[in-house]
């Protein structure tokens, strides 16, 4: 499955920049050694639903130690049978792009 989620506290720091706590959320992510990439509105991270779901447990409760409140948006490509799919779903949508 691929997970693309998006983690923020409730409120930023004294400049409302909320790049801190995210930053550790993505640090547990990459720890993980699950395939993940960030873009500029999520993190997107591929494995095993036990597995992914955990990851995203323990970012959250990252940005729980900053912050009281937290947000979490979370969508899910649940696809059994498929691995490599975070680049593989990007490859096949270049290729029709080139046809």
């Amino acid at each position: 499955m691929i997970v693309a989620f998006s983690i923020s506290p409730a409120a930023g720091d004294e400049t409302g920049s909320v790049s801190k706590a995210v930053a550790e959320a993505i640090r547990i992510v990459r720890a993980s050694g699950l395939p993940n990439e960030t873009n500029a509105m999520f993190t997107n991270i591929e494995g095993e639903w036990d597995e992914v779901m955990a990851v995203v447990k323990q970012a959250v409760e990252a940005v729980t130690a900053v912050s009281p409140r937290v947000g979490l948006v979370l969508k899910a490509d649940i696809r059994p049978g498929f691995t490599g799919q975070l680049t593989a779903k990007v490859d096949r949508i270049e290729q029709a792009l080139a046809d």
